[in-house]
């Protein structure tokens, strides 16, 4: 890889944990950057047909590359999603790995294989920048000490991290093993998910402060004048400013490419946005035609452009695969009246899909995926192959030609030519984990069994206002849909189609059942 001598300024080079002595360079390897969006749908950027949210440089990324029309996140919600995404093994196997309240021990084991440890061995260097939402520590968190275990124990060599989400206390990053910015010897940082703690304003007693209403449960202690779920006493050396959250990330997302030009490198960099509650720099509010977050998209793309210009200007393009990708689908109203429904303006954030976060229809896991290596992916390609982000963790071993070991990832389908568009010969079935329920595609075929959602997802899902409402069908009705006939699921064929409907509710109960098995050894490498 071509070398730079570059001289930066002492304030970016500061507290971003970790060490990478020894590492040696791959041969003919690429290096991997996951840019992993945050509740952004299948309608929300250009490239999937949003008119009304400019995302030019996420559209780029689609002209030069691979864009996927049948990509799934494993689940409909964030921790799950990154679960899989990480370890190759669906999050309905794990114990635990559901939304996790921001101070839940890691949910990962330290022993198991994920991504980065597969890059790791590998000889690459290894980061992790931006929302974690996988938990921390092995039981109560000591926010003012060592906290441990965490991503550098999971083969990242390098963390500065959210905790969990924006809307969650503690409002501060970790950086490698401890809380970033921190005075804790005069003020120390408590954090309660249980009851009140400290005299702070919170959104419950003090709503004048708030820069916009939120429901009760997002009610707890205000900072930068919206309040989150949870509360916090001191620390307030280290809290964030949420306008200058995507700035933060991508500038140490750029510093570590710099860092590392001459080495192969992994980077996963989980964005906060679009997740509530939306607040992006002041640049990007007003920008789009669909209010705030319209704005958090376009923040989000901005990101992208940021990035995609680092690798240009350190002549990294050729060297670089980049993934572009969304951790589950859409949803307006998550507990902030942020003037998403009012001011949607038409814009769908689902596009064509049914449903969104939370759900088993397609609108919750079908999302934007991209893929692009100039030079070694085919550049404008539309590709219709079925492919889960379980799979990254196989397809990104067998890309770097790194040895999975045979129980590990055992999700996880090697689809490295699906990745690079040069197949179409993607997963013939694929789980979609909605909050409460899963569904299965098979080909053209989907299915939901009966049960019921929560009450607060159909709240959620049935706002008549809401551009994307979904009515939630009667618990005890089973769903079959052609989605190679009618994508949006509007026609419930499960009457009509029962042999059918009767085959993949067995294969689902046998998924269900399997203790995520190991693969044929002959499938590894």
């Amino acid at each position: 890889m071509k070398k730079a001598l570059l001289l930066f300024p002492a304030l970016l080079l500061i507290s971003f944990a970790g060490s990478q002595e020894g590492k040696a360079q791959p041969d003919q390897s690429p290096n991997v950057v996951v840019i992993y969006a945050d509740d952004v749908g299948y309608g929300d950027v250009g490239a999937y047909g949003a008119e009304k949210i400019d995302t030019p440089n996420i559209d780029s990324l689609a002209r030069n590359g691979v864009r996927f029309t049948d990509a799934y996140a494993s689940a409909s919600t964030c921790t799950p999603s990154r679960y899989s995404l990480l370890t190759g093994e669906y999050a309905f196997r794990k114990e635990g790995a559901s939304i996790l309240p921001g101070d839940a021990p890691m949910v990962i084991d330290s022993e198991q294989e994920t991504m980065a440890s597969v890059f790791n061995g590998a000889g690459y260097t290894t980061g992790v920048i931006g929302k974690w939402h996988l938990g921390l520590g092995e039981g109560e968190v000591n926010w003012n000490g060592k906290i441990h275990p965490g991503p550098l124990e999971l083969g990242f060599d390098q963390s500065f991290i959210m905790p969990s989400t924006n809307d969650r206390v503690p409002t501060v990053y970790v950086s490698g093993h401890r809380v970033y910015g921190l005075d804790s010897t005069s003020s120390p940082l408590r954090v309660s998910y249980d009851q009140k703690i400290g005299d702070l304003p919170t959104g419950e007693t003090h709503p004048e402060k708030l820069r916009y209403p939120a429901d009760r449960q997002h009610s707890g202690t205000i900072v930068n004048g919206l309040s989150r779920i949870g509360w916090m006493k001191g620390g307030q050396s280290a809290w964030w400013n949420d306008a200058e959250i995507a700035k933060t990330f991508t500038n140490r997302a750029q510093q570590f490419i710099r860092d590392h030009q001459d080495q192969a490198f992994f980077l996963y960099l989980p964005l906060r946005d679009v997740h509530v509650p939306r607040w992006p720099a002041e640049r990007f509010r007003g920008e789009s035609e669909t209010g705030l977050r319209g704005d958090a998209i376009e923040e989000a793309d901005w990101v992208v452009g940021e990035i995609a210009s680092t690798l240009q200007t350190l002549d990294l393009e050729e060297e670089t695969l980049v993934l572009f990708s969304s951790d589950n689908g859409p949803v307006y109203n998550d507990g902030y009246q942020d003037g998403a429904i009012q001011d949607a303006n038409g814009h769908l954030a689902n596009g064509r899909l049914r449903g969104g976060k939370y759900q088993s229809f397609e609108g919750g896991t079908r999302v934007p995926f991209i893929a692009a290596w100039p030079g070694r992916t085919e550049a404008g390609v539309d590709s219709e192959a079925i492919i889960s982000q379980v799979d990254l963790v196989a397809t990104l071993a067998e890309i770097i030609g790194a040895d999975l070991p045979v129980r590990a990832a055992p999700d996880s389908e090697p689809l490295p030519d699906v990745l690079l568009g040069k197949s179409e010969e993607g997963r013939t079935r694929v789980i979609q984990q909605g909050r409460a329920k899963l569904g299965l595609r098979r080909g053209k075929w989907k299915y939901i069994p009966p049960g019921p959602y929560p009450n607060w997802v159909i709240e959620k899902h049935n706002d008549p206002q809401s551009p994307i409402a979904t009515p939630v069908p009667p618990p005890d009705q089973p769903l079959l849909f052609n989605l190679e006939k009618d994508p949006d699921e509007s026609k419930n064929l499960f009457h009509r189609h029962q042999k059918i409907a009767e085959e993949l509710s067995t294969l689902l109960r046998k998924i269900r059942k399997d203790n995520a098995s190991p693969k044929d050894p002959q499938q590894r490498r």
